[in-house]
């Protein structure tokens, strides 16, 4: 079954070859250099001309292998609190994206909690983003996505470890990305400030603080639960170091700083 874009034309260009120059753009300043060959990265999923320049960053950054593990959160109502689907392709402008059906499968026989899920998946744009970025830089992607409505820790830990269970037995490289926005709608001043907290338990590896640190502070992360799981299977993976690439606001686009939703690209090795 292919997925047909939920936000292609609004997130990100409908025409395959502005979208191509669109990721081009976003991705040059890093095309010369040597990739960094990371286990993770966490990923903002704004439209791209929020928060393109801060993905390009990342993903031209590091050596992107041709299969991944995607995370994100689902923001609009119906379907499971942890949907996978594990056969079919995504369609883009830039063509079909297959679904990595055997390292989905694993995935679903290492956490149960897992449930095959197209409808959370149907309308969710925070996977779906990655997707034309990952294809322009990786063009035979095979990928498995999961998206999470659900916030308890205990679920959340579960994932992660069966993430890195999944990851320690391939013998080829995977790429584990964790999609989300960071504070959203409050002023420049107040959003960088909490964004600043959550970084830096980012940084820290250390995914219980970073569950805490949103809660307590009342930062309105999106995805914070699919970094959480990302964060537990990278201390799986024994990951030692984590490093911001680029941060930014709306307001550094728009230029209205009343407002504003924070964007952070960060990588994990």
């Amino acid at each position: 079954m292919i997925r047909p874009p939920a936000v292609s034309g609004r997130f990100y260009p409908s025409d395959k070859k502005k979208l191509a120059l669109e990721i081009e753009q976003f991705t040059a300043a890093g095309q010369a250099e040597k990739k960094a060959s990371v286990l993770g990265c966490i990923m903002p999923h704004a439209g791209y001309m929020y928060s393109g320049h801060v993905a390009g960053a990342v993903y031209s950054a590091i050596e992107i292998p041709a299969r991944c593990i995607l995370l994100g959160p689902r923001h609009f109502p119906g379907g499971e609190a942890m949907a996978i689907i594990s056969e079919g392709s995504w369609q883009t402008p830039l063509g079909d994206a297959q679904i990595d059906s055997a390292l989905a499968t694993e995935l679903k026989q290492a956490c149960p909690l897992l449930r095959e899920d197209r409808v959370a998946h149907q309308r969710e744009h925070s996977l779906e983003v990655q997707i034309p970025f990952l294809q322009y830089l990786a063009p035979n992607l095979s990928f498995a996505p999961v998206v999470l409505a659900t916030h308890r820790y205990p679920d959340l830990e579960a994932l992660g470890h069966a993430v890195a269970q999944v990851m320690a037995a391939q013998k080829d490289p995977i790429l584990l990305i964790a999609s989300t926005d960071m504070n959203h709608y409050e002023s420049d001043a107040i959003t960088r400030a909490k964004d600043r907290k959550a970084i830096d338990r980012i940084l820290e590896l250390d995914p219980r603080s970073l569950y805490d640190t949103v809660n307590s502070e009342d930062i309105s992360m999106c995805g914070y639960a699919a970094t959480v799981a990302m964060l537990v299977a990278m201390r799986d993976l024994g990951a030692t170091d984590a490093e911001l690439v680029r941060y930014a606001t709306s307001g550094d686009i728009t230029g209205d700083r009343d407002e504003v939703v924070g964007y952070a690209g960060l990588i994990i090795r």
